[in-house]
This record gives C-alpha cells, structure tokens and sequence, in this order.
C-alpha cells in the first residue's frame, strides 16, 4: 500500500548540463499533475507526464525542473554591426558640433544599450531528453519510497482498526440473543401489570415479530466479508484506494442498519464506537493510492 502524500528529488550534472527535478505529491481523487519546467524542457512535457502516469496512479503531484548549462559554448555574444555604426556616427557628430573631446573607449562602447546581443546556444534535444528522464526516475524512485514508507504505516494503522471493528462486531452478536431475553422480560412484565395473567403463546408471536425486524445476522456477516476483504487489500502491491473508499462506505451502511434495527442501549453504545473506528479508518483511505 502507497501513500498519496509524498516528496521526491533527482539531482544529475552530464557533460556540462546540470538538472534537478522534485516531485510534491498530495491526496487527490484522480492523478492530476502540475508541471513547472525551465523554456528549454518544453518539448520533453509529454514525456514526463506519461513517465508520471506509469508510476503513479492517484495524486496531484506538482513537479518543479531547474537547469543550468554550465558548458563553454552554452551562449554566444554578438554585436549588431548597424546599430555599432548608427552609434559611432552620433557620436562623431556629437563631438562636432558640441566640441567635446572624444574620449570614446571600447568598454564605453560596448556598454550602449542593446549593441551586444547575448544568445542561449541551441540545446542538444537528444541529450537533454535522456537526463532529464534519468534525473525524472530518480525523483520518482525517491517519490516511491516515500510514500511506500507512509503507506505501510497507514497499512498497520487500518490493520489495528480491523480488528477492533471485528472485536466489536463480536461483542454485538453476543449482545443479541441477551437483549431478545431481557426484551421479553419487559414486555412480560408490562402485561402482567395490565392483566392478571400472560398469554404465552402471544408473547412468544410478539418476541418473535420482535427478533425478526432486530435481525442482524445478515450484516454482521457482510461486515466479516468487507474485513476480508480490506485485508486482503492491505496486503496487495497493487493500487487499492479507490475499492478501500468504496468498502469502507459499505461498513458504515451496514453498521447504521443494525443502529437501525436495535433498541438496545448497549448494542447502541457499541454501535457508536465502531462508526467512531470506520470514520477514522476512512479518514486513512482518503489519503490510500
């Protein structure tokens, strides 16, 4: 079992080229991703979303790239040779008619606005794509690790809650049978105080009617199922989070009908409990890849 809420980096420096990739990730009902890559990574988009999607499946994930090119011929400086002339020519023209030394040097040249023209060096696309997926696995192999770790402690977590909701459903099975009993000794008793003497066979009809609309074998035969189940979950490399969401619903369906369907305090009491667990178990499955 995986986490949806996780953090992964990939750092690689190849031939010059320098790139680091970090993935943030945060539960989500679909894997939604968001990517923010430097210009020069726009054509390998695609490629990341699709490597993405082969390992995760739920999630939004924000993914950041930083990259420098450290190499020697990574950008060129050029003067524009007309706007160089149209600039001596002002100048000649402003020493003749102002009368002040012309005292024009290289660097001052140089420094005018927009003479030179400083160019990023056209990218080795084939290069760059094979780094960038190279620094993308690392960052996902990190990602991966991580939310393996969380999600094993979630496993263990949902585990214990399992088997508390087992404990309790065993405590109101046995509980059954015991509020039939003392159902019939209160509706003796309340005959008895109306009339001289009980008709038996009317009483038993009623108890009867009674423990046939407080049936609960049903349910608490489908909650052991969905435990099965959830289980077997817990235990699967597979991605579980979306069927988890949906069983742990059927639990609580199934525990409100047997809340339903008891007039007993005590099978209420415990009744509270358990959703009191199914909530919390929920509140982990939200966050279940």
């Amino acid at each position: 079992m995986n986490s949806m809420t996780g953090y992964g980096r990939g750092a690689l420096e190849r031939d010059g080229r320098q790139l680091t990739i970090e993935i943030r990730s945060v539960n989500h009902r679909f894997l939604d991703l968001s990517l923010r890559l430097p210009r020069c990574l726009g054509f390998a988009e695609q490629a990341i979303r699709e490597r993405i999607g082969k390992k995760l499946s739920r999630g939004h994930a924000d993914v950041f790239a930083t990259y420098k090119n450290l190499r020697d011929d990574s950008r060129t400086a050029v003067i524009d040779p007309a706007l160089l002339t149209a600039y001596l020519a002002a100048l000649n023209e402003i020493a003749e008619k102002s009368g002040l030394p012309d005292d024009r040097s290289v660097m001052r040249v140089a420094a005018m606005r927009d003479l030179i023209v400083v160019t990023e060096a056209e990218e080795d696309p084939e290069a760059l794509m094979a780094l960038t997926m190279d620094a993308l696995d690392l960052a996902l192999s990190d990602l991966s690790a991580m939310r393996a770790k969380e999600g094993a402690a979630m496993a263990r977590d949902m585990a214990g809650r399992i088997d508390a909701l087992e404990a309790l459903t065993e405590k109101i099975e046995a509980r059954y049978p015991q509020a039939l009993d003392e159902y019939a000794s209160r509706l003796r008793a309340r005959i008895e105080e109306l009339v001289e003497s009980c008709d038996e066979q009317r009483l038993l009809q009623e108890v009867a009617i009674m423990a046939d609309r407080s049936a609960i074998a049903e349910e608490t035969v489908r909650l052991r199922s969905h435990f099965s189940q959830i289980r077997g979950m817990l235990a699967s490399p597979e991605p579980v989070g979306r069927k988890l969401d949906f069983i742990v619903q059927e639990l609580n369906r199934e525990v409100n009908t047997i809340s339903s369907k008891s007039q007993d305090i005590p099978i209420t009491q415990l009744v509270v409990l358990a959703k009191s667990e199914i909530e919390k178990l929920r509140e982990q499955v939200q966050n279940v890849e």
